[in-house]
């Protein structure tokens, strides 16, 4: 039976309006609207969460360089990670450095310092932090990290701002070999010579540490040559 033409103008009306409400409530296709995956782990401004026993770390003001690194390093499954591993798998090179460049400009507020730890803990974080362990070829964590721990850059990362058990956590998978970073591995080196009273004091040292007013990452010449060889230290392909 044909249609009258009444009801066939209707029925395109219809379709119509229906197709110009779905283009009102078309997602943008936008680097942001992207990243919001993952805003449930990590906070919408890349700030980092805790979820009861679950830490998820501060992506946003880190150097685009080492958010690139380690994107690679999830999707080349160095590091372990299976939620990280999948969502990465299939990613581009450039796809990933424009993620990591979008968290770098960043700057949301750092994680409050934690209360201090005992004086003993204290002084031995403090002494590992600013001078290492020369008798156990362990070099300061200043030394790579900068004088302030706000990172360098264009790939080391911050140490300040950051939940504690995250941080005594990745000491943990590099030193079981859950963690690795491109050839030479030079903080797994570190850490395998850390005791885990070392682990523990430096952890309870970074993380009372006062906030900066400014915790962007040091300039890329404020440090001389670094005290072990790094691999992964370079700017973000493009």
């Amino acid at each position: 039976m044909r249609r009258r033409p009444s009801e066939v103008s209707i029925a395109l009306s219809f379709l119509l309006a229906a197709a110009a409400a779905y283009a009102q409530n078309t997602v943008p296709d936008t680097l942001e609207q992207r990243v919001k995956a993952c805003a449930a782990c990590h906070g919408d401004y890349g700030e980092g969460l805790q979820k009861r026993n679950e830490y998820y770390p501060r992506l946003a003001g880190k150097p685009a360089g080492y958010l690139y690194n380690q994107l690679i390093n999830f999707r080349d499954k160095r590091r372990e990670l299976a939620i990280m591993n999948y969502m990465v798998a299939f990613l581009s090179d450039q796809y990933l450095a424009e993620i990591a460049e979008h968290y770098a400009k960043l700057q949301p507020p750092l994680t409050p310092p934690s209360p201090r730890a005992p004086a003993e803990a204290m002084a031995l974080g403090e002494r590992l932090v600013h001078q290492g362990d020369p008798a156990r070829a362990i070099p300061s964590c200043a030394a790579c990290h900068g004088k302030a721990l706000t990172g360098v850059e264009p790939a080391i990362p911050g140490l300040i701002g950051l939940y504690p058990p995250y941080i005594s956590a990745q000491m943990g998978a590099w030193q079981a070999g859950k963690r690795h970073a491109m050839k030479p591995d030079c903080m797994r080196e570190v850490a395998l010579k850390l005791t885990p009273s070392d682990i523990a004091a430096v952890t309870a040292f970074l993380v009372a540490q006062p906030l900066p007013a400014d915790a962007r990452p040091a300039a890329a010449d404020s440090l001389g040559s670094l005290p072990i060889e790094c691999g992964g230290i370079s700017v973000p392909k493009k």
